[in-house]
């Protein structure tokens, strides 16, 4: 968590098992509306004599937690979240901030500590963006180089992540509901794919959050324009 940052921003939840998995399941909101909807009916089934008197009720009070049907609501196309929302603590919002470190303007810092990407600018300052990193045990660091990018990239899950998780399909198309988002960044070293990836959600609660299998995840319209700033070839540090 970020120094600084009060925990009640980040409520408990449970995200993603993994940050390359398919997105979560609907099962439990189904499970909830038919519980609902069985409650409702239950004085029918029982009959008019078990019914009980119809009573006046205080309208409900509004929730304090923005639920995921409501977020998903918000969202555009392109899987975009007004930069405005509340979901994402202003700290974590895209943003040029003063920037001391020693690599040169066009590359790209990963902090995991800090759950900050930077892309290095001139004159002492970087465009700095909230990311969500790997969960203890998944996490890296090292140097890399961007070696491909995708536009709504197809998502071929490693075997050892299909091994953990053997649900997971072996192949799904880009698009809205791929867990890569909306663009992906592939990181290479000495030309190999490192399987490591800075990609795309729309799981704005992740921002902050060590939840992934080790790759970094920006909001959509983050990596949108984070896609569009970086060249092939581009240096990545991951600290």
């Amino acid at each position: 968590m970020h120094r600084g940052l009060p925990t009640e921003l980040f409520p408990a939840r449970t995200f993603l098992d993994d940050d390359c998995g398919p997105r979560r399941s609907t099962a439990a909101w189904i499970d909830r509306r038919a519980f609902l909807a069985l409650t409702a009916l239950t004085p029918l089934i029982a009959g008019p004599a078990l019914a009980a008197p119809a009573r006046r009720q205080a309208p409900l009070a509004e929730p304090l937690e923005t639920e995921a049907p409501t977020l998903e609501a918000l969202l555009d196309a392109e899987g975009r979240i007004p930069v405005d929302d509340v979901v994402i603590p202003p700290a974590f919002r895209r943003q040029v901030v003063a920037y001391d470190g020693s690599e040169e303007p066009g590359t790209v810092v990963v902090r995991t500590r800090h759950r900050f990407l930077y892309l290095v600018m001139e004159n002492g300052e970087a465009l700095r963006y909230g990311c969500g990193i790997g969960r203890q045990g998944f996490s890296w660091s090292g140097r890399a180089n961007v070696g491909a990018k995708q536009i709504w990239p197809d998502w071929y899950p490693p075997q050892e992540m299909r091994d953990r998780q053997p649900e997971l399909p072996e192949f799904m198309p880009g698009g809205p509901d791929n867990p890569l988002g909306a663009r992906a960044l592939y990181l290479y070293k000495n030309n190999r794919d490192t399987l490591y990836r800075i990609h795309g959600t729309r799981e704005a609660r992740s921002i902050g959050r060590a939840v992934s299998s080790g790759c970094v995840r920006l909001m959509n319209d983050d990596i949108i324009d984070l896609y569009d700033r970086v060249p092939l070839g581009t240096p990545v540090v991951v600290t």
